[in-house]
């Protein structure tokens, strides 16, 4: 059964940082573009970054990220640990939402989320001001 799980939410003051965690079970993540999310009440869904297959020059993984997060966010994978990551520094008050990663093949379009096979249920992160 394929299955990703986030962790790593929790409560942060503003100009803090948390590290998000999407494992997976049923499915290798190194065979997957992996898109983090988010959504916060009463807002539509947002994609904020992807990161490949690693299947580019010498096995290197493409990144790509929404305006309103790049520079701030890092997202990385652990093939060892069949885990993706999002960094999240800097953070905003208005980075409070529920994260949610995703599984598809390819980063195109990644903003898409009609685009991705398989989904995590989210964990929670709130920016105190």
């Amino acid at each position: 059964q394929v299955q990703l799980v986030e962790s790593g939410g929790g409560l942060v003051p503003s100009g803090g940082s948390l590290r998000l965690s999407c494992s997976a079970s049923g499915f290798n993540l190194g065979d997957h573009a992996i898109g983090w999310f988010r959504q916060a009440p009463g807002k539509k869904r947002e994609g904020i970054a992807c990161i490949s297959r690693g299947d580019g020059f010498r096995g290197e993984a493409s990144t790509y990220y929404a305006d309103s997060v790049k520079g701030r966010f890092t997202i990385s994978r652990d093939s060892a640990k069949n885990t993706v990551y999002l960094q999240m520094n800097s953070l905003k008050p208005q980075d409070t939402a529920e994260y949610l990663c995703a599984a598809r093949v390819y980063c195109s379009d990644y903003s898409n989320e009609d685009l991705y096979d398989y989904w995590g249920r989210g964990t929670r992160v709130t920016v105190s001001s």
